[in-house]
């Protein structure tokens, strides 16, 4: 009987553990800008989410560079827009700009960067977006963003 107590309690807790939230994703981008990921569902049980980002592209950043940015659907034009101008060095990205939820620096061939971000800042029912906002690529580079 002992055994059969705890044989079931190991398989709770495995089943447990395997029922749990993913809370991070990788994601890849190249030097035809795209991202291997389109949609990334969130689950609200994690507290925050990582994103690993990769370039497995050749080109270097300031050909072909490459961030994930995360904000609202809605908010997405006007930040690539305003990034523009702010130059490479500060990843395409305006100072302070605060429709901008997570974002990773602008990488290039070979390189890497993560970003990590309180999920608390995401509402269910919102529309989010994952995009690059090196100039130009946001056309092609995003995707969608579900807090399930």
């Amino acid at each position: 009987m002992f055994a059969k107590v705890v044989a079931v309690s190991l398989l709770a807790l495995a089943s447990g553990q395997l029922l749990a939230a993913e809370c991070k994703i990788d994601v890849d981008s190249t030097d035809q800008m795209s991202y291997t990921v389109k949609e990334i569902s969130i689950d609200k049980s994690c507290k925050t989410f990582t994103v690993n980002l990769t370039h497995s592209g050749s080109l270097p950043k300031n050909v072909m560079g490459h961030n994930w940015v995360l904000s609202k659907a809605s908010d997405m034009a006007g930040i690539a827009t305003d990034g523009m101008a702010a130059g490479i060095d500060k990843n395409y990205l305006k100072d302070g700009d605060t429709r901008v939820i997570a974002h990773t620096k602008i990488i290039g061939a070979g390189e890497k960067d993560s970003v990590t971000f309180d999920v608390s800042k995401l509402a269910a029912g919102e529309k989010y977006a994952f995009f690059c906002s090196f100039p130009g690529h946001n056309s092609m580079m995003k995707g969608e963003v579900e807090l399930k």
